[in-house]
């Protein structure tokens, strides 16, 4: 214990780490404030009237904003048109050629890329909005006297400019501050209701819901499903390389047997972020149809407890692991760079053989990876039928379950590369932290 007191207190004796956390934590606090801040127009009153839609859809998009959504504030869109932006960005760069060619230019390239994203980002969140905004008065929130029409406008205006408030924070947070800063902005949402679904647990076995037994075993089920994904997301396949000595002047290179470390979950949490991401478009159409047959289809077969979403959800999140996995990884990139360097396979011809052997090997700890995704995301909706408060439940699994382990791991080899570089020892005992190297993430 007293050895890693010690080592919180070397975070801080580095001036540059300490700073970049101070001003992490500066940014999450103005994110979590203007979670608060209620739209102009909105009826505080009314809305804190409302249940709220915690079984739906809906609720569980209010999850990744920290409850900016059932609040009606101003961050009530949170980050995710950037994410829905930035997906079809990546679809795009895989089938059409302008954004292939793009993807290929560098800097240059990348960004147009970017530019081209906030501009996605701006028409997404105007859709939304606007979505956002027909809920709202559907749900009899809006100060009397106010025009519909005006509250639309004034909606659509103050949720897109703090969507674009929120993605020039998570910049900052990226660039001058510790980890990356999409990624903690969805985490400080997230962590935020949990404090509040352990005091619902507490009250339920106060009240005699929960039985203290059933309850423990919950908490020991719960803990075993955050060490699994913790297993997962750090498990690798290494697939041995050798180099071949060369002789540069009088000094001799290579010579070594080094490893390509192939994570199982090489998509990281990704495929679910896309496939979230998509399933929020046919609950934001359904709010423009309520009443209507097709409108009351669209909200039952994407109710977040049905079980046409799971499967759904699941099915999206096995091909976007495959989609994003053949993005992310190029078996071919691989094999050029390792013949240019000297380096081969035991056993593999050097060339299209190498590239033909990765790639198969990529397929093969891929599926498993999927499965794995598929079904940590799914399980909440299951584990809420065991009678698990609903907040509860969403940390059992699911995205939520997934972002948190992997923007924790991502953030602590971050500090742990900070203290490393000034021979500080770091975090944990075994040495430095694994982090997806090489995986984007958000």
């Amino acid at each position: 214990m007293s050895r890693l007191t010690d080592s919180f207190r070397n975070i801080f004796k580095i001036e540059e780490l300490k700073d970049r956390i101070i001003f992490t934590i500066i940014c999450l606090m103005a994110v979590r404030l203007g979670a608060h801040i209620t739209l102009p127009g909105v009826d505080w009153v009314a809305l804190t009237g409302k249940s709220g839609s915690d079984n739906s859809l809906f609720g569980l998009y209010d999850m990744f904003v920290g409850g900016a959504f059932k609040n009606a504030a101003i961050f009530g869109l949170g980050i995710m048109p950037y994410i829905s932006a930035s997906i079809i960005i990546q679809l795009l760069g895989a089938v059409v050629p302008y954004f292939q060619k793009l993807q290929r230019e560098g800097e240059d390239g990348r960004k147009k890329i970017t530019q081209m994203t906030r501009i996605g980002t701006v028409l997404v969140s105007i859709g939304q909005a606007s979505g956002m905004a027909v809920y709202l008065q559907k749900q009899d929130v809006v100060a009397a006297g106010i025009s519909p029409f005006f509250f639309a406008v004034t909606t659509v205006i103050c949720l897109t400019a703090g969507c674009m408030l929120m993605m020039w924070i998570g910049e900052q947070i990226t660039e001058r501050g510790i980890g990356n800063g999409i990624s903690l902005i969805i985490f400080i949402g997230i962590v935020a209701r949990f404090p509040n679904a352990i005091f619902t647990e507490v009250t339920m076995v106060q009240t005699g819901q929960h039985n203290i037994i059933v309850e423990l075993v919950l908490w020991a089920f719960f803990v075993g499903i955050v060490a699994f994904v913790v297993l997962m997301t750090q498990g690798i396949r290494k697939i041995p390389v050798q180099y071949a000595k060369r002789v540069i002047g009088r000094k001799v290179y290579g010579g070594v047997t080094q490893h390509i470390p192939m994570r199982i979950n090489t998509a990281g949490v990704m495929p679910i972020i896309f496939a979230q991401s998509i399933l929020f478009i046919p609950t934001t159409i359904a709010q423009f149809f309520q009443g209507s047959a097709f409108g009351d289809f669209l909200t039952s077969f994407f109710s977040y407890r049905s079980l046409g979403y799971s499967i759904t959800f699941a099915v999206m999140i096995v091909f976007f692991t495959y989609f994003y996995t053949a993005i992310a990884f190029n078996p071919r990139d691989v094999a050029d760079t390792m013949k240019k360097q000297g380096g081969f396979i035991p056993g593999v011809r050097p060339g299209k053989h190498t590239s033909d052997y990765i790639d198969n090997i990529l397929t093969h700890i891929t599926l498993p990876g999927a499965i794995f995704l598929a079904i940590v995301a799914i399980l909440p909706a299951f584990v809420s039928y065991l009678g698990v408060g609903n907040e509860f439940s969403q940390f059992f699994g699911g995205t939520s379950l997934l972002i948190m382990v992997g923007v924790a791991l991502d953030t602590l080899q971050q500090i742990e590369s900070h203290l490393t570089m000034r021979n500080y020892e770091g975090l944990m005992k075994q040495g430095r932290i694994k982090g997806r190297t090489g995986v984007a993430g958000y």
